[in-house]
């Protein structure tokens, strides 16, 4: 086994830059995932108003992140066939409609595990405040 160049630091220090230049090229490419995180930061707002529990914490976080990933994914779909496929086909089209297809299944069922986990503690609150 031979050992890397570049000692271990230095590759994991690398890793972590490449992922967060990632992060600032899809930032500012990709307007879906702009849209998104508006949203994460709205439901993140009012869930500290709510004073969400831990388990209500660990959902809420599991359906942000699962819409971000997706959309990185997504990201990452669409310009590996825009490489490989620079020219229309119909198969690229479908592989792109599919990932599509993907984020928006994750957004719905975000948007479930928002209604789940907010809603009764939300409309509880709007009673409490508006005497209903």
């Amino acid at each position: 086994m031979t050992l890397p160049d570049r000692p271990f630091r230095g590759n994991l220090i690398d890793s972590f830059r490449h992922a967060f230049h990632g992060l600032h090229y899809v930032l500012r490419a990709e307007r879906n995932v702009r849209v998104h995180l508006t949203i994460a930061a709205i439901v993140t707002v009012v869930g500290l108003w709510l004073g969400l529990d831990p388990v209500e914490w660990a959902l809420i976080v599991f359906a942000i992140a699962l819409v971000l990933v997706g959309e990185l994914v997504n990201s990452v779909t669409e310009l590996t066939i825009d490489v490989v496929c620079p020219n229309y086909d119909v198969r690229a089209k479908r592989a792109k409609d599919m990932v599509a297809a993907a984020i928006l299944v994750a957004a719905l069922a975000s948007v479930c595990i928002g209604v789940l986990v907010l809603g009764p503690p939300l409309l509880a609150k709007m009673s409490a405040l508006f005497g209903a």
